[in-house]
């Protein structure tokens, strides 16, 4: 590294040295050389930025950073396929690398880990050869030194309803001394699907690419077109927007701390929270057709909307919550054999959470308190009154407790939602979404796992050039292996559940 690179900067510094993007809304977006490149690792390795996404296209890679607040894109055109490693020196980085050899063929210079990460082995080679025959190839899982070490395989497939994912405990008897996660049994190949798609099929496979964030992604997209396009939303489109995502929230948490409670052995949680995440999908599914509100939210506006009692729906549905919800509050609080299973179980560090940026009730559960409801910040909750609840223990416990403390903030916002509710359009008339050159756009929203990145750009003729979706859990999965080591391998799933990370979210 040159002495001209040990100077400090800031990411402001590097976008106003970088070639400058035009079309590219609303954060700034600068293309610049591998010495500007390795300025900004810098910044990630030096924790004076936030990694919110790397990815790449067909002949340059992008990262979009977070310096205090200034949000912005670097890009480095890569002729060579080959790219300076953001990974070297930031892991959070390192399986997002992983995924760019996977699906570009790119080289990150420096990577120690090179395995596939995306591709099982199953992709036909990029020189064209058919499809690989028979069985995939075995997968070097990291060894772990030390006697009395055995290992045990768990997965891909698991018992009950659950997305694959294969996970190897190494383990002294009980005690887990270290997990390795593999994934990528989910890709679907969304990223590519998009490519020449028109918006309205864009915006569907957006919302397919995890079922339970379909509000989230729905939203990332449709907030990324419209910066992209320069399109101002309808003011009642902003709020019905807001009240879906917080209805997706209240349904995941309730179903969340159910199950955590669940494998803990603690039935009668795990059935009265199901009733009432069932409550809230059929009150979402007479209010906008649809038990996930699954393309309900599109470019330019929402696709329906509030059906006529709609507002008598869910002013019942928050009655009962208000009614319900602190019985069961008081329920998890004072059962003992419960809090022995969940308090001091699956600690992830706060620095850990910094370092890898991780959003949602994971980050805050371990004293990271960005919202991208907050900062960056988008309509209308610049006008809703909430808190961001955070706690510094960053077991099982506090997981639970950020989640139940988010289903409170979320009633009290939809209260404020309904009241501030007006009449007018909920979407732009067809044909509004147009523009005359190629432009780009990028979004950050608040699902319930965290925060959802979108990047896409899209052509003259309103079609898709290419999109990027990230989702929360590519910087929560590592956290988990790091959260389990020195448990009980009895305790993962409890752990496991407590994280919930979306596989498919993550697999693309």
């Amino acid at each position: 590294m040159s002495e001209a690179t040990r100077v400090p900067m800031r990411l402001r510094d590097l976008i106003s040295a970088g070639r400058q993007v035009e079309h590219h809304a609303p954060w700034p977006r600068a293309v610049v050389d591998r010495d500007g490149w390795r300025r900004a690792t810098g910044l990630l390795s030096s924790g004076q930025c936030v990694l919110l996404g790397l990815w790449a296209e067909r002949d340059q890679v992008h990262m979009a950073l977070d310096d205090s607040g200034l949000l912005g894109v670097l890009s480095l055109v890569c002729d060579d396929k080959r790219f300076p490693s953001v990974g070297q020196s930031h892991a959070p980085a390192i399986r997002l690398e992983r995924a760019i050899r996977d699906l570009w063929g790119f080289e990150p210079d420096g990577l120690a880990d090179t395995r596939p990460w995306l591709d099982h082995g199953r992709w036909p080679s990029r020189d064209g050869a058919p499809e690989a025959q028979g069985a995939p190839r075995a997968y070097d899982f990291l060894p772990a030194e030390g006697e009395s070490l055995h290992q045990i395989p768990v997965g891909p497939v698991h018992a009950g309803i659950i997305e694959p994912g294969h996970f190897r405990f190494t383990a002294n008897g009980e005690a887990v001394v270290r997990l390795e996660a593999r994934l990528g049994y989910a890709h679907k190949g969304i990223e590519r699907l998009m490519e020449g798609a028109p918006l309205d099929r864009a915006a569907a496979l957006a919302g397919r690419v995890s079922g339970d964030s379909t509000v989230a992604y729905a939203l990332a997209f449709a907030r990324a077109v419209e910066a992209a396009l320069g399109v101002e939303v309808p003011r009642r489109a902003l709020w019905l927007r807001a009240l879906m995502a917080e209805l997706e929230r209240l349904a995941n948490h309730f179903g969340d701390i159910g199950a955590i409670c669940n494998d803990a052995a603690f039935a009668m949680m795990h059935a009265q929270c199901a009733h009432l995440r069932e409550q809230v999908l059929r009150v979402s599914d007479r209010c906008f057709g649809h038990r996930l509100m699954m393309d309900r939210i599109v470019p330019g506006g929402v696709e329906r909307d509030l059906q006529r009692d709609g507002q008598k729906q869910i002013h019942s549905l928050l009655v009962q919550i208000r009614r319900r919800f602190p019985e069961l509050i008081e329920l998890y609080d004072n059962t003992a054999s419960l809090q022995d299973c969940t308090v001091g179980t699956g600690i992830l560090s706060p620095e850990l959470a910094r370092h890898y940026g991780c959003g949602g009730y994971v980050g805050r559960a371990s004293g990271r308190s960005f919202d991208a409801r907050r900062a960056p910040g988008y309509p209308p909750y610049d006008l809703l009154k909430f808190e961001v609840p955070t706690l510094q223990d960053g077991d099982v416990d506090a997981r639970i407790w950020i989640r139940i403390r988010e289903v409170e903030q979320s009633v009290a916002l939809i209260d404020q939602i309904l009241e501030q509710l007006m009449a007018g359009p909920v979407a732009h008339p067809p044909g509004a979404l147009s523009a005359a050159h190629s432009c780009e756009g990028v979004a950050l929203v608040e699902g319930f796992r965290g925060d959802v990145l979108v990047w896409v750009r899209i052509g003259p003729d309103g079609s898709v050039e290419r999109c990027h979706l990230r989702d929360p859990s590519w910087f929560q999965w590592p956290l988990l292996e790091a959260a389990i080591e020195g448990n009980i391998v009895a305790d993962f799933p409890l752990c496991n559940k407590s994280f919930n990370c979306s596989y498919s979210g993550h697999d693309l």
